[in-house]
């Protein structure tokens, strides 16, 4: 798993100001898919716990799999009311859970920094027979102005900005090879809504985004305040947006 220092120090932000996921997506998951408040859940790459809190409040058993530790501390502290969830100190090659031990694998913004191979590898090892491994992102409509101005301010200040989450197509090479060509897409429309101080976080949440005490960062954050107040109604901002779900299984559970 690439990067797993990126977030140190982002995990106030992270919490704060991260979206959290779809209703619809969820439902879907508990009446289509055969999740159930019995099903035990690897959450891979779970980052403050925003994905894995949904299942917990189907009653599922989740174990939070992090591997940076101010990420995991604060899902221990967000999640701390769940007596059915575990955050494991693990990786996308190397969770830390046995053999056969979990019915679904999930990760919700975070496979584009795995080693798609080793990931395989262990879903094979971790997975039930026939469970499933479900890989999810919000994505910001890059049709919408808002997003596109947000890309061109990104560009602007952020030397490591590598595009949004809409670079993970369905012909992306990773999940390609990670489910063989072979998964089923789910996706929802779900627009986001951010105060100015929400926006602001989530801004400064991203993994490439300036940090308070680098060069221009007052002058990047004017620009985001300027932004959200271009394009506000009353004392909010809508970001057009849909969650995206990729289901499969890792190529080493495909039947011959």
């Amino acid at each position: 798993m690439k990067n797993t220092d990126k977030f140190t120090g982002l995990a106030s932000h992270y919490a704060s100001a991260r979206p959290s996921y779809s209703k619809q997506l969820i439902d879907y998951l508990y009446e289509q898919c055969g999740f159930t408040e019995k099903s035990v859940i690897a959450d891979i790459g779970s980052g403050t716990g925003k994905f894995a809190k949904l299942l917990l409040e189907r009653g599922s058993f989740v174990y939070g799999v992090e591997p940076n530790k101010d990420m995991r501390d604060m899902a221990m502290k967000e999640l701390g009311q769940f007596t059915h969830f575990k955050a494991l100190t693990g990786s996308d090659s190397a969770t830390g859970l046995m053999p056969k031990s979990v019915d679904f694998v999930t990760v919700a913004q975070a496979f584009h920094w795995f080693d798609e191979v080793a990931f395989q590898w262990e879903c094979s090892r971790i997975l039930k027979p026939e469970g499933k491994v479900f890989l999810i992102w919000n994505v910001r409509d890059q049709n919408a102005l808002l997003n596109q101005r947000m890309h061109q301010l990104f560009e602007k200040y952020c030397p490591n900005f590598p595009g949004f989450s809409g670079w993970m197509q369905r012909d992306d090479y990773k999940i390609n090879s990670f489910f063989n060509k072979q998964y089923e897409v789910i996706s929802f429309s779900d627009p986001l809504f951010f105060t100015k101080e929400k926006y602001i976080q989530r801004c400064l949440s991203a993994s490439y985004s300036l940090q308070k005490g680098e060069p221009k960062f007052d002058e990047y954050v004017k620009e985001i305040e300027q932004l959200f107040n271009e394009y506000a109604v009353g004392n909010l901002v809508e970001m057009p947006n849909q969650v995206i779900a990729y289901v499969g299984y890792p190529t080493s559970l495909l039947k011959s």
